[in-house]
């Protein structure tokens, strides 16, 4: 029995066969070429390396911030198809593009992300505004008008703040200076916002952000500044409340008195029934100016100096008539006759013919006329 070696005798294995008949072909080689060129030309074409925060900068500088957007996005889409073609051909290099495609996305989202960054315009600006509250101490020759000019602020501004009737400050005393003009106010527990801008009308908003309110809010017992805010009448230095009376005595006129009619008209800032009441909206009726809060009658001559009328003892047409029996008497000069009696209208006279909430008639003598204030 002869022995063969299977090592070189008989027909070789099937896997043998199919491994030696394995070749490639020219036209393989070409394909996978052409692919790989390819994908060489796109990425040169289409990627170019993300620019630097400061180039970016520069180039917002001279042109629109949409040509570093553009280019960012070309970039990305040419690595992102050349990922894609490596990866239908099963190229060698598929894992080396795709990783180039991956830092181009990223680089590209810093970029834009820079960009966006550089390109926001500023919504505030970086000013440190002067919010401070400023004690000052009063020197010889200071009023509150030289301070209202030193400071740039209003003279009336420094009074309200500081609670002062007049323009003159005593020498040596400390008082608050405003960084602005408006209202010095400390907060009590009704207080809402709207309640405050309301009564010192001021802009709620510009209150909130000036005092830094967004958050906290109003605080019970904190000072505050309302920017522009206007301070209410009843709450200004010197201001006297209107005092109710059913019948005013001392009003020494004399002379003959005639009923007229009953009512006071519109007077929302005195006594109703009264003399300053019925003065005032017999004034309004004429035409003719008149204070609001000259408090009682025995001080309208006062207050009426202060805010610029002409006061005498010379009767003439509307004019304001005023005595300073008791808590003081105001009538109205309705004529005056060729022997220089005059004529008044009057309300709560207590005459014949007057009384509360009443209005009369009442001739002064001449010779009479001189003792009296008239309130021009």
């Amino acid at each position: 029995m002869i022995i063969r070696n299977q090592d070189t005798v008989g027909p070789a294995p099937a896997k043998v066969r199919r491994k030696l008949n394995l070749k490639i072909k020219p036209s393989m080689i070409a394909v996978y070429g052409s692919v790989f060129l390819l994908v060489v030309a796109i990425i040169s074409i289409g990627y170019s390396q993300p620019q630097s925060p400061s180039t970016v900068a520069n180039a917002i500088n001279s042109s629109s911030v949409s040509v570093t957007e553009q280019t960012s996005v070309d970039s990305t889409v040419a690595a992102g198809v050349a990922a894609g073609v490596a990866m239908l051909a099963n190229l060698s290099v598929m894992n080396n593009v795709s990783s180039l495609a991956i830092s181009a996305q990223i680089s590209s989202e810093l970029t834009l992300s820079d960009s966006a960054n550089i390109s926001k315009p500023q919504l505030i600006e970086s000013v440190v505004e002067n919010r401070l509250v400023t004690n000052y101490t009063v020197v010889a020759g200071d009023t509150a008008e030289t301070l209202a000019a030193r400071f740039g602020i209003s003279s009336q501004t420094i009074k309200w703040a500081n609670n002062l009737k007049t323009d003159a400050i005593a020498v040596g005393s400390v008082i608050k200076i405003l960084p602005i003009n408006g209202v010095l106010y400390t907060v009590k527990s009704s207080d809402t916002l709207d309640s405050v801008a309301k009564k010192y009308e001021v802009n709620k908003t510009r209150m909130v952000l000036y005092n830094d309110l967004e958050v906290s809010g109003l605080v019970i017992g904190a000072r505050i500044i309302l920017p522009d805010g206007i301070l209410p009448i009843e709450e200004r230095p010197g201001y006297i409340a209107p005092i109710v009376y059913n019948v005013l005595s001392g009003t020494g006129f004399g002379g003959n008195t005639w009923f007229i009619s009953y009512g006071t008209g519109p007077c929302p800032t005195y006594a109703y029934g009264n003399c300053t009441c019925y003065s005032y909206s017999r004034r309004t009726q004429l035409g003719l100016p008149v204070g609001e809060h000259w408090g009682n009658a025995e001080s309208w001559d006062e207050y009426a100096r202060r805010d610029g009328y002409l006061v005498d003892r010379v009767p003439s047409f509307g004019a304001i008539v005023q005595n300073h029996g008791g808590v003081g008497h105001v009538g109205i000069v309705e004529s005056i006759a060729p022997n220089g009696d005059v004529s008044i209208s009057e309300m709560n006279a207590h005459v014949s013919g007057g009384g509360y909430n009443i209005v009369s008639g009442r001739v002064i003598i001449s010779g009479n006329v001189s003792q009296y204030n008239y309130i021009h």
